[in-house]
């Protein structure tokens, strides 16, 4: 039986150091890590490692082989592409809101969960969790063990907490097991890893399915740092003359067709400026215009939500490092 590395999953080998699972063969017996594993553990290194086609991948393998899905989606990743990759698992399933201790008071658990069933179309059961405050991370065993289910299968996509909550599972099962890698360099999980919490239940880790077209690339390690909140979210409020844009990350600019308050639920690292229209930074880049009707979210996949308090004739957006950026529009009611 292969040997597989217990932070990434995959097949530890020390014949060629250019492929995955590389390990020097003096380590081979002894170690539980690939040598990349090891280096992102112990030196913070960064190391990217490509995955083609990982989506298409993991689907077929889950709706294939698994009998169960935890599925997890951060508050600020719920979109368009999130909820239809979720649809796209045909196996029961739960939905998870995780990083429950990010979300601002001001959003109810019931607001969320009318926002999934109502706009979404969401079935399935759906639960709020904390690995960071240890909020009902132990109920998800019980969950599974009410239900007699023996196997389950942990998705989502990068940075939605995955690796980090099973790594706290098996801490409350008090398993004395080396932990799997966690960083928010995406791919960070190259395959699937089994767990056996216990005689009775074992659970899969899985890589990350990755979002297209987002505002950052993957070599873009302090800005996915940046877009990944560390803390309670403070929701930040500009009110926006027609002489004035908002600009995000000099990537984004969000132009009102009239006097408007435009609310921001983003990481509090995320650089957002209020500049006037004549800036020299909003020259000659592409636009495009949405209708925004009153008291409505815009969704900037991979970053967060805006909540538009007026209805307005355009909004202007651009982006200078892709050729497309994803926007979905929603009413969360606020």
């Amino acid at each position: 039986m292969n040997k597989k590395c217990i932070g990434c999953g995959s097949v530890l080998q020390y014949k060629n150091e250019q492929e995955k699972g590389y390990i020097r063969e003096d380590k081979y017996q002894d170690s539980s890590y690939c040598e990349r594993c090891f280096k992102i553990i112990h030196y913070n290194e960064k190391i990217i490692t490509e995955l083609a086609n990982i989506n298409e991948y993991i689907t077929e393998e889950v709706n294939t082989n698994a009998k169960y899905v935890y599925f997890l989606i951060d508050l600020l990743n719920i979109n368009t592409e999130t909820i239809n990759t979720y649809k796209s698992i045909k196996v029961p399933k739960t939905l998870i809101i995780s990083k429950l201790d990010i979300i601002p008071k001001s959003i109810k658990d019931n607001k969320i969960i009318n926002l999934l069933k109502d706009t979404y179309g969401i079935k399935e059961e759906i639960l709020f969790q904390s690995t960071k405050k240890n909020i009902n991370t132990r109920s998800l065993i019980n969950n599974l063990e009410e239900q007699n289910i023996k196997e389950v299968y942990v998705l989502g996509y990068t940075n939605a907490g995955k690796s980090t909550l099973i790594n706290k599972l098996t801490s409350i099962s008090n398993l004395d097991k080396d932990e799997i890698t966690t960083s928010l360099i995406p791919n960070t999980t190259i395959d699937f890893i089994n767990i056996k919490l216990n005689d009775n239940l074992t659970i899969i880790d899985s890589p990350g399915f990755t979002l297209t077209n987002t505002l950052y690339e993957e070599s873009d390690f302090d800005l996915i740092k940046r877009i990944n909140p560390k803390n309670f979210l403070k929701p930040t409020t500009y009110q926006v003359k027609d002489i004035s844009s908002i600009l995000i990350e000099n990537k984004i600019r969000i132009n009102s067709s009239i006097n408007n308050s435009l609310t921001f639920y983003m990481s509090n690292d995320i650089k957002i400026e209020r500049v006037f229209n004549n800036n020299k930074l909003l020259q000659d880049k592409p636009t495009t215009t949405i209708e925004i009707p009153d008291n409505t979210d815009l969704v900037i996949k991979g970053l967060g939500f805006i909540n538009i308090k007026k209805s307005c004739k355009y909004i202007v957006k651009w982006w200078e490092i892709s050729n497309v950026i994803c926007w979905g529009i929603f009413a969360w009611g606020i």
